[in-house]
């Protein structure tokens, strides 16, 4: 739709901030009221809205996307979403190894045995690896422990985590993303290795760059919404 406003800013309001597009309180696609708890993050929205040109691309505004996200599906499917979020854990794409070449092998481990590590001690979730692709079936009190990280997060914050896991085909390297043990360039790195691996030896090809291009994208704008929603 064609732009509509003029002015965009930031007031406090009941519970946090808002903000206001010619001085009107934006809603979430719901017409949901979108307060944010967090200065930062309203201004990161607020942003997006004052940078659109005379049509809005909803698009190119992901921080929006996953405040609309929180306000509007979160809470209505939560425990659907947790139990969705949590799955990835059993077949979380670090545990999954190359047999061969030798350096694709020694460069998953390299890059991904310490956030297997990290995992076991920051919550308790020792993880089982196993080379080739068929599923392994992983320690049930590992799995238990990671849908309670799931479950710790709030609604704003578990939308980040959804999108996050989907984009890097891995919990743990999404709980590592928003916990800060990852930068969203790390993040993404690692959760292509593989594919770079590939792209070494063959090539890219059009379509997989923009793929790649996407994924990149929305890593580094989940890591981002957590940093503002942590202000």
């Amino acid at each position: 739709m064609k732009r509509f406003y003029k002015t965009v800013s930031v007031e406090p309001a009941a519970g946090g901030f808002e903000v206001r597009l010619d001085n009107r309180p934006i809603r979430s696609p719901a017409k949901a009221p979108l307060v944010f708890s967090s200065a930062a993050l309203a201004g990161g929205v607020a942003g997006e809205w004052e940078a659109q040109g005379e049509q809005i691309d909803a698009n190119s505004m992901p921080l929006m996307q996953l405040s609309s996200t929180a306000v509007d599906l979160i809470p209505a499917k939560r425990p659907d979403i947790v139990a969705a979020v949590s799955a990835y854990a059993e077949t979380d794409l670090l545990c999954y190894r190359a047999e061969h070449p030798q350096e694709l092998v020694e460069r998953q481990h390299r890059a991904w045995q310490p956030l297997l590590d990290w995992a076991t001690l920051r919550f308790d979730a020792p993880l089982q690896v196993c080379a080739g692709l068929m599923p392994r079936p992983q320690p049930p009190e590992a799995l238990r422990a990671l849908r309670s990280a799931v479950d710790s997060h709030d609604d704003w914050m578990l939308s980040a985590l959804q999108t996050a896991t989907g984009a890097c085909g891995s919990l743990v390297v999404a709980l590592a993303l928003l916990d800060g043990r990852l930068s969203a360039v790390e993040a993404f790195e690692v959760s292509q290795l593989d594919e770079n691996y590939q792209i070494e030896q063959w090539g890219e090809d059009p379509e997989a760059a923009r793929r790649r291009a996407g994924l990149r994208a929305e890593i580094d704008s989940c890591r981002r919404f957590a940093d503002l929603l942590r202000g």
